[in-house]
């Protein structure tokens, strides 16, 4: 579900599953009693919020997403807000939606109304869940009746305050497994809630103002008529005086897209970027250069101009558009619009002051990651990803994941750029045979050598961005011996020795020695020779959580056992060098592509390059 939304509120309260109730302080809380299903969401009338939820209760032929009991409960004045509440067997998540952006306090309030605290067996249920805020974990194992000192009628309020930066806010309840499932009765688990709150710490500047009301509609409805029969006066009036407008390209290019873009005019971008200064310039890619703008209504965006002599024409920019259009999350560079005009073809995106990631782990910028930010871009870059795979609309795979397609924003939230390269394909084809497009380093064997594309050849690559990220150097290093020449391989040679955390970048003087050695094993897991080994990417991301154990890796990879890796030229290590100095917001063929290797030298040692090159 896309969320893209103006600001146009800066609060909401919803009582989850029950009607709307005001509480004792004068707060509405809205009614949330429609019925879900175990895939399904709701989005109010007014657009101010929406809930969704994921998951089965096994066991129940007749499950239910909302629970109520008629007690009261102490330690508030507001027993009827903890007297209904929405379940989930899975996954539960609300979305606060036009919020004005800034600092919330996220209020939320729980009573365990479906495992008692009495003397029968059926006290002996617990309920453990995790609970995220704006992606992320505030509570793990959360145990409604342990908060509550082990009383079902004590009401349990928690307050967190989170940053809203995109205008939404996005409260995540997530049951890991955990806990018992058929105690009080079959199903009796996952996370459930009583109500949601989230108020602004600072002075709001919009309205907040609902939908006008029923007896306001007799104006309005005069003012769309008074205000429609103008417009179409001036419209008749300019048909007739400049003729009928043949139809543009940018009709013609975008013609077929289901999520139309906002489309800019080449006038308003050339002011945005004072008029394509080099001043400006942010980078060059296989598109062309990408420069820096601003807009008049002061939004700072990356402006990506398709050049003239690109390979990739009108087809893969319209591709791209309609993919972008298509999917947005918070781990997902977000397209503002694009532009085509005559032979003009631009995307606009957002603006991400911190550049790429490979620029902050391999630049001499002034970024200086510690471990807790480069655990959390992981983890991000791994969210969206699994966002592509199995919760978009459309199943997408990248196809070119690297570290300088990862940018980061101004909190050094990662954002993963470029689908350029992205191939959409249907859930009934296990693989698509395509000419090799990537980034050498990070193509998995079945992909860089039979032209096999899966989601699998995400994970693989993934892995080898973990493995970046850990160690602070790039997938490989010429000026290294042995071997430390190639990061997979150092890696599983330290794996080998229980040396692990010696892969970790020397520039970070403080770390989770547990949490390192799980994103090692993860990344390990990612980068099997066989796609079928590898996990899927929602998987990776609960390994990553924590909310499910990482697997033990016990063999080594074919590709490094049988095959050896020699370096083919040092100019091809100084082309990918020359090439990480402007790949940020650059697009999926600005370092070391296949296509680079066409014109390396014909005795290259490495087994993977010949197949590659044919």
């Amino acid at each position: 579900m896309p969320l893209s939304f103006c600001s146009t509120d800066y609060n909401f309260a919803i009582k989850c599953g029950g009607p709307e109730i005001t509480s004792s302080d004068g707060t509405v809380f809205e009614r949330d009693n429609e019925t879900l299903g175990p895939a399904s969401y709701f989005v109010t009338d007014t657009s101010r919020w929406a809930v969704s939820n994921v998951g089965y209760f096994t066991g129940n032929n007749n499950p239910q997403y909302t629970t109520s009991l008629l007690s009261q409960f102490q330690g508030t004045l507001d027993s009827e807000l903890f007297q209904t509440a929405r379940i989930s067997a899975s996954s539960l998540r609300y979305y606060g939606l036009g919020l004005e952006n800034g600092n919330y306090t996220v209020s939320l309030q729980f009573a365990e109304i479906q495992i008692r605290d009495s003397t029968t067996w059926q006290s002996l249920g617990r309920r453990i869940f995790d609970i995220y805020v704006q992606g992320k974990r505030v509570f793990k194992d959360f145990d409604i009746l342990k908060e509550a000192g082990g009383s079902s009628t004590q009401a349990v309020k928690k307050d967190i305050t989170a940053q809203v930066s995109e205008n939404y806010l996005e409260i995540h309840l997530f049951w890991a497994g955990k806990g018992t499932c058929c105690i009080p009765s079959q199903g009796t688990y996952g996370p459930l809630i009583s109500a949601i709150s989230a108020t602004p710490n600072f002075k709001p500047t919009v309205s907040n103002k609902p939908p006008s009301s029923s007896k306001n509609r007799t104006g309005l409805i005069v003012g769309v008529i008074v205000g429609v029969g103008v417009v179409s006066f001036l419209f008749l009036a300019a048909f007739f005086v400049f003729g009928r407008r043949p139809k543009s390209n940018e009709d013609e290019e975008l013609q077929g897209i289901d999520v139309r873009p906002y489309t800019f005019s080449y006038a308003e971008l050339k002011s945005a970027t004072e008029d394509f200064n080099p001043a400006n310039k942010l980078g060059e890619g296989g598109f062309g250069p990408v420069y820096k703008g601003k807009l008049n209504d002061g939004r700072i965006i990356a402006v990506k101009q398709l050049s003239v002599a690109s390979r990739q024409g009108k087809s893969q920019f319209v591709t791209e558009i309609a993919t972008i259009s298509a999917v947005q999350h918070r781990n997902l560079v977000k397209l503002h619009g694009c532009c085509i005009e005559a032979d003009q073809r631009l995307l606009v995106y957002e603006y991400l002051e911190n550049k790429s990631l490979d620029q902050a782990l391999f630049g001499k910028g002034s970024l200086n990651l510690n471990w807790q930010t480069r655990y959390d871009i992981c983890l991000g870059v791994a969210r969206g990803l699994a966002y592509l795979h199995e919760e978009s609309r459309l199943r997408i795979v990248h196809r070119d994941v690297k570290a300088s397609n990862i940018l980061l924003d101004s909190t050094l939230i990662p954002k993963i750029s470029d689908f350029g390269l992205a191939k959409l394909y249907d859930d009934t084809k296990t693989h698509i045979s395509t000419r090799v497009a990537g980034t050498i380093g990070y193509l998995a064997p079945e992909y860089a050598m039979r032209g096999h594309l899966t989601e699998k050849t995400d994970v693989f690559a993934f892995g080898v961005v973990a493995l970046e990220v850990v160690s602070g150097r790039p997938n490989s290093d010429s000026s290294l011996e042995g071997e430390k020449m190639y990061l997979l391989e150092w890696a599983w040679h330290l794996h080998e020795n229980n040396r692990e955390v010696e892969l970790v970048d020397s520039n970070i003087l403080e770390f989770d020695e547990e949490e390192v050695k799980r994103v090692i094993g993860v990344a390990l897991l990612c980068t099997q020779t066989s796609p079928m080994q590898r996990p899927s990417m929602s998987r990776v991301v609960a390994m990553l959580s924590g909310d499910t154990e990482v697997s033990r890796v016990t063999s080594k990879p074919g590709y490094l056992t049988d095959w050896r890796f020699d370096d083919i030229t040092s100019s091809m290590s100084d082309q990918a060098k020359r090439a990480t100095d402007t790949s940020h917001y650059t697009t999926s063929t600005s370092t070391s592509t296949v296509a680079d290797v066409e014109n390396a030298p014909e005795k290259a040692t490495n087994p993977m390059l010949h197949n590659i090159l044919g």
